[in-house]
């Protein structure tokens, strides 16, 4: 029985409707030539396909009884970009790595034939996954540095930094976002990187703080294109933290940060928020002054609490605002021997895109077998990397199959397009520069499902398993 459930974001008029047994996705391509064939990619949970094209099937006339319907006139969100997190501990066991070995892993990543890696976020000094926690003006207990004299990019010259500047060289084009977790402790209301606020009477110093880590980033070769005010601001428990209202950001951007770029004509773009969707009414709060407003490109979310259609009702609150998707933990469950692929997919990769997002960002590209390095009393002990290294060994995990499920075949300049999803299945389209149709499916239901999906005039015919997640590009 047909039913209208189109999930928001969805234009009108598509329609989402039960199906049987067997996923079979038929493909129509209006104005396509005869003959014409499409691609498909899988990956299965019991890894025996991971990645791996599948026969080519040929487009063929279409017929009735269509369940997925995508319709590239309906155009929405163009893609910035999709990648992991370049925390300092990432970057550290990788510059441990062979040069050969972790060459490799970067052309892997960002390079030609790669995963498609094409953006990576970056602490503005340390995260929670630092060995220990640091910003880029530490002075001792007591102590200030308000004209900045001691400011230093400091440990991430040796790690972060060479890191960026050998994956820029592989790919000129990759993009870098900048977040902050902690101002340093002398600008803080407690005097510590855990925790507190940022002094007032220090916001004009803090957005020189930030203004001189984008400017010593570009001088070391990695301009950054984007960069938020504060990792997670409602969230003082990490190691380092700070937390900021969003009053406080709509004040610093408005009076300090935004003159202060502005008045070294600086590129950077500024994403509002970098926290949870339960709280779409932080950005709004924000991006309702005008004044502050006029600095900020969009608005970043993570998942961690509340529901990826509050991307949705900031979009329609501010359309003329990106939404970006700026964090999410994936990780496989522990003891698990199967690799559960359609979920992650389903969730942050379609589930955002499907909700505005530009961009969708994991949380974190590289861990040890122990889920470190991590800072004490408030780094993150349970936080797998989309790699583990141990040693000269690298090994994938959930979430790096997750990402390059999209990635590999959607690059940044893709304009996600409108499509219809049944029950069971999520899936979201796009239609890229080079004018390729790419339609990713994830199959969360637990047997293999037929689903008909139509796109003007001809289909193709494809199967897909349980639990896995397939990549179709015609």
């Amino acid at each position: 029985m047909r039913r209208d459930n189109c999930k928001r974001g969805c234009p009108k008029g598509l329609r989402r409707m039960g199906m049987g047994r067997w996923l079979v996705l038929w493909i129509v391509g209006l104005g396509v030539a005869q003959g014409q064939v499409v691609k498909g990619w899988l990956t299965t949970p019991d890894r025996s396909a991971l990645l791996a094209e599948q026969p080519v099937v040929k487009l063929s006339a279409a017929r009735e009884g269509a369940g997925i319907v995508v319709d590239a006139s309906q155009k929405m969100q163009t893609v910035e970009g999709f990648g992991f997190a370049l925390t300092g501990g990432s970057a550290e066991l990788m510059m441990k790595l062979p040069r050969e070995k972790r060459l490799a892993l970067e052309k892997e990543l960002v390079g030609a034939g790669g995963i498609g890696v094409s953006y990576v976020r970056v602490s503005v000094g340390s995260s929670d996954m630092d060995d220990h926690a640091f910003t880029c003006d530490d002075v001792s207990a007591g102590g200030s540095d308000v004209w900045l004299t001691q400011f230093s990019l400091g440990e991430y010259e040796r790690t972060v930094v060479p890191v960026l500047r050998e994956m820029r060289r592989i790919d000129p084009r990759l993009r870098v976002l900048g977040s902050p977790w902690s101002a340093p402790a002398w600008m803080k209301t407690n005097d510590d990187l855990k925790g507190g606020e940022l002094k007032r009477a220090d916001y004009f110093v803090y957005a020189r703080y930030l203004v001189k880590w984008m400017e010593a980033m570009r001088k070391a070769g990695v301009p950054v294109d984007t960069i938020t005010m504060q990792n997670e601001p409602l969230n003082p428990k990490n190691t380092p933290s700070m937390v900021m209202t969003a009053e406080e950001q709509r004040d610093f951007l408005r009076d300090a940060l935004g003159p202060a770029m502005r008045e070294v004509r600086i590129a950077t773009k500024v994403i509002l928020y970098d926290h949870n969707c339960d709280h779409p009414d932080y950005p709004e709060t924000v991006l309702a002054d005008a004044r502050a407003a006029k600095y900020a490109v969009g608005s970043g979310f993570h998942l961690y609490r509340g529901k990826l259609d509050a991307m949705t009702e900031a979009h329609e609150r501010f359309p003329e605002k990106g939404i970006y998707f700026t964090e999410q933990m994936v990780v496989d469950k522990k003891g698990a021997t199967e690799l559960k692929i359609a979920e992650p997919v389903s969730r942050e990769m379609i589930g955002a895109m499907r909700n505005w997002s530009r961009t969708v960002l994991l949380w974190n590209l590289a861990a040890d077998a122990k889920f470190g390095p991590h800072t004490n009393h408030g780094g993150c002990p349970v936080c797998e990397g989309a790699v583990t290294i141990e040693g000269d060994t690298v090994s994938r995990n959930l979430a790096f199959y997750t990402v390059a499920q999209v990635a590999k075949f959607v690059p940044p300049g893709s304009v996600r397009v409108a499509s219809t999803e049944v029950d069971g299945v999520s899936d979201v389209a796009f239609v890229t520069s080079a004018k390729k149709t790419v339609l990713v499916v994830a199959n969360t239901s637990d047997e293999e499902r037929d689903v008909p999906v139509r796109d003007g005039g001809r289909v193709f015919v494809a199967k897909v398993p349980e639990g896995a997640a397939e990549t179709f590009v015609w």
